[in-house]
C-alpha cells in the first residue's frame, strides 16, 4: 500500500472546509500561506506519507505555482499536482512538468481532472458536455505522454493538432498519471491511459465492484493499473472519542452551509459527485453507511465526502479491508491537516497490515491492546453510527 496526504491550498482549520469552492465552505482558521502548507508537507513526509494531493478549481490557487513553492521546503514528498484537462494544451503541460522537476529536483505525479460542474467549466470558457470532456481528456493524456518522450511528433485528433511537437529530450522521470471518474466515459479513459485510478470512499462492496470492473476494462487493453481511494480520517484512541469528533464537525455545519453546498452539487453532471451526494441524501440523519464509514463530510464538501471514523485500530482495520479488495493507494486527510498528518502517521499507518508485514488480502489482525480498541464487533453500534 502507498499512502498520500492532502494539501489544503484553500485554507485549513478545525471545521470541514470545501476543497475548491466557496459554496458551503467554513471560515478557515488558518490561511494557506506557503509557510503553512510547507509545514503540512513536512509533517506528511515525516509521518510516512509518500505524496501529497492538491486540488484544482475556481476556489483555490493554481496547483503548479503552489506546489513548486512548497516543494522547496520538503525533501522526499511526491506532489500529486492537479491539472484540469482542456484548460491548457497538453504540450504546455509537458513543459510545465519538465520545469517543475528541474526547479524542485523532486518527484512529480499528475492528477488529471476532467471537471464535473458545468457552470464552473463555462466560467473558465469550456462549453463541452460531460462525455465530450472525457473524450478530450483521453486525447489530452495521449498527447501529453507523447510529448514526454522527447522526440518530435505530429498529432491530428478531434481536440488537438500538433506539428513537430514534444520536449527536446525525455523527462528524467515520467510522472505517473492519476485519474478518477465514476461514469462509463471516465472508466474507459482510465482503463486505457491511467496509471492509478482514483475513487472516492464508498462502502466496501461498492469499491470491490468498481475495482473489479476497472481491472477487467484495463485487461481488455492488455494493461494493468493501480487503484487508489480518497478518504478523510477521524481517528482517536477510542471509538467514543472519534465519534465525538465527528459530532463536533457535524455541529459546525449550519443549515445555510449545507443548503448552499447541496444546491451546487445538484447542478453538477459528475457521476462521482452524485454517488457521494446519494450517500448522505443532503440530510444530517443517518450518516453511517458502513462500519466506521461516515458520509457527513459530503454535506458541505464537494468531491471526497466520506471519512473513516473510529479508534486507531478500527480505522487501520478498515484500510486493510479496502486493501484486501484491491485498493493499492490511499489519499487521506483530516482537519486540521497539520496535526492530523502527524496523528494518522503515528497512530494509524503503523497499525495497518502493510506496516506489520501482513500480505495484502490477508485477514486483518484485530487483536489490539484494550486501550486502542473500540467496541467489540458484537457490540451494538451507537445510534447514528
Amino acid at each position: 500500500m502507498t499512502f498520500h496526504w492532502f494539501l489544503p491550498t484553500s485554507g485549513d482549520g478545525h471545521q470541514v472546509g470545501a476543497a475548491t469552492v466557496t459554496a458551503g465552505a467554513a471560515r478557515h482558521d488558518r490561511a494557506a500561506t506557503v509557510d503553512y502548507l510547507a509545514r503540512v508537507g513536512r509533517a506528511a513526509e515525516e509521518s510516512g506519507f509518500t505524496g501529497a494531493l492538491t486540488p484544482v478549481g475556481s476556489g483555490c490557487p493554481d496547483p503548479w505555482i503552489i506546489c513548486t513553492a512548497v516543494a522547496r521546503h520538503t525533501s522526499r514528498l511526491r506532489f500529486l499536482v492537479a491539472v484540469r484537462a482542456g484548460f491548457a494544451l497538453p504540450t504546455l503541460i509537458a513543459q510545465q512538468a519538465e520545469a517543475f522537476q528541474w526547479a524542485t529536483g523532486g518527484p512529480l505525479a499528475l492528477n488529471i481532472v476532467t471537471g464535473g460542474d458545468p457552470a464552473e467549466q463555462r466560467a473558465y470558457g469550456d462549453f463541452l458536455d460531460h462525455d465530450a470532456r472525457y473524450a478530450r481528456t483521453g486525447e489530452f493524456i495521449e498527447v501529453l505522454r507523447q510529448a514526454w518522450r522527447g522526440a518530435p511528433f505530429d498529432h491530428a485528433g478531434e481536440h488537438y493538432r500538433i506539428e513537430r511537437g514534444g520536449l527536446v529530450q525525455p523527462l528524467a522521470e515520467t510522472p505517473p498519471v492519476y485519474f478518477g471518474g465514476a461514469s462509463p466515459a471516465a472508466e474507459a479513459v482510465a482503463a486505457r491511459l491511467a496509471d492509478v485510478y482514483l475513487m472516492w470512499g464508498e462502502p466496501p462492496a461498492a469499491i470491490a465492484e468498481r475495482v473489479n470492473r476497472i481491472r477487467r476494462l484495463a485487461a481488455g487493453h492488455d494493461r494493468e493499473l493501480r487503484t487508489g481511494l480518497r478518504l478523510h480520517v477521524i481517528a482517536r484512541p477510542t471509538a467514543t472519542e472519534a465519534w465525538a469528533e465527528a459530532d463536533r464537525l457535524l455541529a459546525g455545519m449550519d443549515p445555510d452551509r449545507i443548503a448552499a453546498a447541496q444546491a451546487r452539487f445538484a447542478r453538477m453532471d459528475s457521476v462521482g459527485q452524485a454517488r457521494m451526494t446519494a450517500l448522505n441524501a443532503g440530510t444530517t440523519g443517518e450518516l453511517t453507511i458502513a462500519p466506521n464509514l461516515w458520509a457527513g463530510i459530503g454535506l458541505v464538501r464537494e468531491g471526497a465526502g466520506t471519512a473513516l471514523v473510529g479508534s486507531y485500530a478500527e480505522v487501520a482495520a478498515r484500510i486493510d479491508e479496502y486493501a484486501g479488495l484491491g485498493v493499492d493507494e490511499f489519499v487521506l486527510s483530516g482537519w486540521p491537516h497539520l496535526e492530523e498528518a502527524y496523528r494518522v502517521g503515528a497512530e494509524v499507518l503503523p497499525r495497518t497490515g502493510h506496516a506489520r508485514g501482513v500480505p495484502v488480502g490477508a485477514a486483518p489482525d484485530r487483536a489490539v491492546p484494550p486501550t486502542d480498541a473500540g467496541p467489540a464487533p458484537s457490540a451494538p453500534v451507537p445510534a447514528g453510527r
